[in-house]
Order: structure tokens, then sequence, then C-alpha cells
């Protein structure tokens, strides 16, 4: 019997988690509605209407129109791309600020570590949608500014959590090894320390992107995300508050579509988990 590689036992992991493989098919075909919104959406999402206002669902508008008649079928396929553009890459960023910082800290100790240590407190004591705000009252509403805004908020929680790992590690035996041969400090973090700690970092990572997407919402929501018309599921569930006994696909709708999002995204990291612990990997 041929031997067996890593790589296939991950893959058997993860398929192994059947929850994880229906998260992966719902990201999948968010991301493509997202990414073919411009061919396949039947109305243009900011063309306004008057004679449709407010009209139910129906065959020509499924998800129904909004208050000045524009499709909110065609909106939500184009607000996808907001959500899923600031979810990954708020963290995406908030992994290259946060993951060398922590480990940094963790790695050297002492007061570069009391510091580092210091700096993290001091921003974990808002909460993310807070510190987002804050950032976005500074830098004004838009759409990069949102992403840098959520990625400032991430950074201390994913630095945190790199340092964490990395104390675990720093005294291990093969660490060691590597400073009795001569590696640099950098070399021992990016080539042994990180290796080791990045399942964990991908997996919390994965739910961070999730996390990035409600709070897009939540500011979208409070008016501080892109610009109108350009749609937001936050954006559309606050227009459709007044029409909600009236008019509740107002709300509903984009409602769904950030639910069925995060819940992917939080399956997809489940199936993650498995693949970094060992023991249900084994």
């Amino acid at each position: 019997m041929p031997p067996v590689s890593q790589r296939e036992i991950l893959i058997k992991t993860f398929k192994s988690n059947k929850t994880s493989v229906v998260g992966v098919i719902m990201a999948l075909v968010i991301v493509s509605l997202g990414l073919i919104a411009p061919w396949i959406s039947p109305f243009n999402p900011v063309e306004q209407n008057m004679e449709v206002q407010h009209a139910a669902p129906n065959w020509t508008h499924p998800f129904g129109t909004d208050s000045y008649g524009r499709d909110q079928l065609s909106r939500i396929l184009w607000g996808s791309r907001v959500s899923l553009v600031v979810g990954m890459f708020s963290v995406l960023f908030a992994m290259f600020a946060g993951i060398p910082l922590g480990m940094f800290g963790g790695y050297k100790g002492g007061r570069i570590d009391q510091l580092v240590l210091r700096f993290i407190d001091i921003f974990m004591s808002f909460p993310i949608v807070i510190l987002g705000l804050l950032v976005l009252a500074i830098m004004g509403p838009g759409l990069i500014k949102i992403i840098i805004a959520i990625a400032v908020a991430l950074t201390p929680r994913i630095a945190r959590l790199a340092r964490g790992s990395t104390l675990s590690l720093k005294e291990k035996e093969f660490i060691e090894a590597a400073r009795a041969v001569g590696q640099n400090d950098v070399k021992i973090m990016f080539i042994h320390i990180l290796p080791n700690i990045l399942g964990d970092l991908l997996v919390m990572g994965t739910l961070w992107v999730a996390t990035a997407i409600i709070v897009e919402a939540s500011l979208s929501f409070i008016g501080l995300g892109v610009r109108p018309p350009t749609p937001s599921w936050g954006a559309m569930i606050r227009d459709g508050l007044d029409q909600l006994t009236n008019a509740p696909w107002l709300s509903i709708f984009p409602g769904l579509a950030i639910f069925v999002s995060v819940f992917s995204f939080n399956l997809i990291a489940d199936g993650l988990r498995d693949i970094s612990d060992p023991k249900l990997r084994g």
C-alpha cells in the first residue's frame, strides 16, 4: 500500500467534516455570484423606477423593489462584492500587520513584549465596531477607508493570538536547535515558528472574515460604509427599516445575505480547525 501524503490526510480530514464542505460550497457560490454580478444582475442596481416603488417580490423582481424602484436582487448581488472585498482584504491587511508584531513581541520578550502587550491591551479595550467607528469618523466613509478601519480594529486581536502561540513555541527543542546552529531571530520566527502557528491563525482568520462582514454591515447601517448609491447590505437594511411593516423584504433579504455569508465562513473555520488539530486529524 503506497504511503499517504500529508496533503491527502488534510483533504480527507476536511472532507470528513460534512458541514465544512457545505460551507465551502456556500462560500464559493457567494463569491461566484459577486464576481459575475455585472452579467447576471437583471437590472442596473442604481437605476431608479418610481413606477414600481415598493413592489412586492414577483417574477420580474424576485426580491421586490425599494423606495426608489430599484431591483433588490440586483442590489444584493452587487452588495456582495462590497462585503466580500471588505471582509477578506481587511483581515488580510490585519494579518500582515498583526502576525509579525505579535511574533516579534512574544519571541523577544522583556520590554519589547511589554510594549507590544500594552499596545494590544489599549486597542482591544475598544470593541471592533467602536474602534472602526472612531477611525472612520476621522477618515470619512469609503470602501478603502472602511477596509483600513476594520484592519486597524482586527490587528491587535491577531497580534495577541500570534504572541501567545509564539510564547508557547519559543522554548521548544527545535527552536533551541535553530539558535544553536546560528540562525538569526528573523529566520527563526518566519521559518520555524510561523509555519507552526499558521494553522490557528488561518482558523481565526476565517472567523474574522465573518466578523468583518458583520462590522462592515454595521458601519454601513449607520451611514459610514460605502458612499450611496453603491449597494451595501447594511445600508439596504437601514433603508428598509421605515417600511418594515409594509415592505419587510427591503430588510429581510439583505439580512439573509449577511446571515448566509457569515454562516458559510464559520462552517469553513470549523473544518480548518479539524485540519490544524493533530488529534482530530489523526
